[in-house]
């Protein structure tokens, strides 16, 4: 058996192996940049679940308040995800089981949608934790 030479290939498929790798490879960039994307949307939802669990935490302290909590949330956010500048954080003290307070955290930022550029779509993320008295 001889190996096929460029003569054996019919007229219309030559340059056909350039044409199908181009595609191939826009289709794999397609791909490989919504898995990105979706990377960046677990990672900022993640920080929002860290920072509003920290804020919770940190506000349960017997020395601060719940607005010292948001502080905490906002700055863990503005360091972790960038421009998360305007997300919006909110915080309530509530009577827990056995009369113990509960502090709720609650912290909401755009989805971003190409790379850190925010959408229209708004994560939510709740943290808890019970006050030391």
């Amino acid at each position: 058996m001889t190996k096929p030479t460029r003569a054996d290939t019919p007229e219309g498929e030559r340059g056909a192996a350039v044409a199908e790798s181009a595609m191939i490879m826009a289709l794999l960039a397609i791909l490989f940049a919504a898995i990105m994307q979706f990377g960046v949307v677990i990672y900022t939802y993640n920080a929002m679940v860290d920072a509003a669990s920290a804020g919770a935490r940190h506000a349960s302290l017997a020395d601060r308040s719940a607005q010292d909590g948001a502080e905490r949330a906002k700055s863990l956010m503005t360091s972790a995800v960038p421009r998360s500048q305007d997300l919006d954080v909110s915080t309530s003290i509530s009577s827990g089981d056995g009369g113990a307070e509960m502090v709720t955290v609650i912290v909401r930022h755009q989805l971003p949608m190409v790379g850190f550029i925010s959408g229209p779509v708004i994560l939510e993320a709740t943290g808890h934790a019970y006050r030391y008295q």
